[in-house]
């Protein structure tokens, strides 16, 4: 009785193991990926000619932490 408990959980253990440790055979895209070659693949437009300039970044500006900020920070 004790033998077939055992034969039984490792039988189990072996197949979990087997299973986390099994590499990945095929990797899945990424719904962005499949996006990305849906949209160009079906596509029928012409590409634009001229495209628009993009405004440069914005420089970054420090804030000031308000009061209510500063007492919150102290708190934590």
């Amino acid at each position: 009785m004790a033998d077939l408990v055992k034969e039984l959980i490792s039988g189990v253990v072996d197949s979990v193991l087997k299973e986390i440790l099994k590499k990945t055979t095929g990797r899945v895209t990424t719904k962005r990926t499949r996006r990305k070659t849906r949209s160009a693949a079906t596509t029928t437009a012409a590409p634009k000619t001229t495209t628009a300039k993009r405004k440069p970044a914005r420089k970054q500006v420090s804030k000031r932490r308000s009061a209510a900020g500063r007492s919150r920070q102290r708190r934590n």
